[in-house]
């Protein structure tokens, strides 16, 4: 069964960031599919810059998966409409 981990299930390997939500009602559906479909992620708030004329800082939900985790967890997002997160990290000043 997949599940939300905490942060120990990370502590031998860099997790990978494959999504970045930033409505809580399509983050809280991404949370209910990995779970159906036994994808063990993490997830976190963290904070992101967005818009194009008026830039900010907003916060967004982090997903994260371990690195042989990353191809079928993007698979699952793909077939239920969601577009994985595969730039670098955001840019927060």
């Amino acid at each position: 069964m997949g599940v939300k981990q905490d942060a120990s299930f990370f502590e031998d390997t860099e997790p990978v960031l494959i999504y970045i939500g930033k409505r809580l009602k399509d983050s809280l559906r991404l949370e209910e599919i990995f779970t159906a479909c036994h994808v063990e992620y993490g997830v976190e708030a963290d904070e992101y810059r967005g818009g194009v004329i008026f830039s900010s800082v907003r916060t967004g939900a982090f997903f994260y998966v371990r690195p042989e985790a990353v191809e079928p967890a993007l698979e699952v997002m793909r077939r239920n409409g969601y577009k994985p997160y595969t730039g670098p990290p955001p840019d927060v000043k």
